[in-house]
Parts: structure tokens; sequence; C-alpha cells
């Protein structure tokens, strides 16, 4: 049976447009916030990407550890995410959602519990930060026995070899991460660049779809719009922190602001 994660990107193809995938924490900024939010944004994004949030964040900018700070602060915990979830796809606005995180919060919940509760409340995909290849072999062939696509990641300095391992294992998608930087962070190389690091990835199977994230803006994203997929994560949650400081409804500006980002790639 075809993945919704996959029968997404087909439908983009058919577009002639790449697929926008949005992030944001799960629980920022309140638990029932949250969900608002995540229905607001999939009303203009095919894909969401939802973070469940961590304590050190490693890979992640000021933006998102912003997010995640005040998630924690709220007390949200995986079977909270696992709800926020659960709603959002029982709700009229489901699209795909992907979860991202770190690995040592799904050792400490059971890697085949939190698969089976990925399962049961409707997770499509899964990207764990932490988890490289080869040492993810094992928990991505269980993510696909549990219909969850485990999404492998990409940087500038994976070597070719590798990269071809990597695609070979690979499920229904895969993340390039289009500099070495945490997230947020300006973009550092030229789109012209990013590309040529991109097409070299698509020319080994182009049947993979591929989609670049890191740097990904309102400025940026129109010159990236050849990808499969284009992620926008730090800048969401920047306007999460900017509503609450100026005391606006975050639900309101980041559907407003996904809209402006989709209208960039059609």
């Amino acid at each position: 049976m075809i993945s919704k994660i996959l029968k997404t990107f087909l439908e983009c193809q058919k577009e002639q447009r790449p697929a926008l995938l949005t992030y944001t924490v799960a629980g920022d900024s309140t638990k029932k916030q949250s969900l608002e939010i995540i229905k607001s944004i999939a009303e203009h994004a095919d894909i969401i990407e939802l973070g469940f949030p961590h304590n050190t964040p490693v890979a992640d900018g000021g933006q998102i550890q912003e997010s995640s700070h005040r998630a924690l602060k709220n007390g949200i915990k995986l079977p909270d995410v696992f709800h926020i979830v659960k709603d959002f796809k029982q709700s009229k606005h489901a699209k795909p959602l992907i979860l991202m995180g770190y690995f040592n919060l799904i050792l400490q919940y059971g890697p085949l519990a939190f698969l089976k509760q990925c399962k049961k409340v409707g997770v499509d995909g899964l990207i764990v930060v932490d988890l490289p290849y080869p040492e993810n072999k094992s928990f991505a062939d269980q993510c696909k026995l549990h219909n969850v696509t485990f999404v492998q990641l990409l940087s500038p300095t994976t070597s070719k070899k590798r990269i071809k391992k990597i695609i070979k294992d690979s499920h229904d998608m895969i993340y390039y991460i289009s500099m070495l930087s945490t997230t947020g962070g300006k973009l550092k190389v030229s789109p012209k660049k990013i590309l040529s690091n991109y097409n070299k990835i698509k020319n080994i199977n182009s049947k993979k779809n591929l989609v670049i994230g890191f740097g990904i803006t309102t400025k940026t994203i129109a010159t990236l719009k050849k990808a499969d997929g284009l992620v926008v994560g730090s800048q969401l949650c920047k306007e999460i922190t900017r509503s609450l400081q100026i005391r606006q409804n975050p639900v309101t500006n980041l559907g407003r602001m996904v809209l402006n980002l989709k209208r960039k790639i059609i």
C-alpha cells in the first residue's frame, strides 16, 4: 500500500511544485495551542513535521531551542505528543505527519512501544536526528514493519559511497541538510551550490523523494523550488516567539506565514 507521504509527493509533482514541509515543536506555545497551530499550518502545508521537545537539542539553533524550552516548561511529555498527533489526524485538517526528535527519548519509552503508539495514533514518518546510518538500520526496519517511514539524513560532507548506501536503504523520503550548521542559521551557501549538491544526490536515484532543510525562509524558499520538497522550521518557531512577545495569536500568524511560503513555490 502506498504511504501518505509518497502519495503527497506524487500529488505535488503533478502540480509541478515542491512539497512544503513545516516544523514546529509539540506543546509550543501551550499543549492546546500547539494542536491549533498545526491545524492552521496544515491548510497550506503538504507535510507536517512535529518535534518532540528535548532539553539538549544539539542540532537545533536558538529559535527551536526556545520553542522546546517553552514546551518543556508546559510539562509536555511523549504521551502528550501522541495525544496531539491523534487529535490532529482525526481532524478535518489531517495531513501526513512526521515526528522529529532524539533517540534517547525513544529509548526511554521503549523503541517497539514507541512505534506501536506511532502506528496507533497515525504518525506517518519519523526523523531521529542523532541516530545515523548504519546504526539506524535495525530501528528503520522496525519502522517499516509498523508502516512508519524512517527518514534518512544526508549532509554536504556525506561521501558518495555512503550516500549510495543510505539511498538504497531509505524509505519514501530523504532529508538533505543544506549546510553545516544548527537549524535557524542564515543560508551560508548559495542556492546554486545547494541545488548543485542536491542534483548530484538526485542523479544517484531520481525516484527517491529528497527534501532540503536548514536555512529556508520566506526570503530563500523560491530560489530552491526545483527540489522535491522544502522544510521550513526555525522561521515558524521564531514567529511563535514574536507573536507571544507582542501578545498576538500565533495560530493566525503562522497560518498567514505558511500561506505566504506556499505562494512563493507555486
